[in-house]
């Protein structure tokens, strides 16, 4: 069974889908959709076999900081 997402579109199964993982062990990102930091955020946690989205990820522009 593939560990990531990334091993499964390698072995050519689209119909993986990820154990789920307790929110806890990754932080949220506050960057913007579609930005490079997000992607980068996104990409990290493919390669760590974490999920892509945390459900506490911001998702618009219009969302309040964390910090604020």
């Amino acid at each position: 069974m593939p560990k990531s997402v990334l091993e499964a579109i390698r072995s050519g199964d689209w119909d993986y889908e990820p154990a789920p993982v307790d929110q806890r062990r990754y932080t949220p990102t506050r960057a913007m959709p579609g930005t490079t930091e997000k992607l980068s955020v996104m990409a990290a946690r493919l390669q760590a076999g974490l999920p892509l989205w945390h459900g506490k990820d911001r998702t618009s522009y219009d969302e309040k900081h964390l910090d604020e």
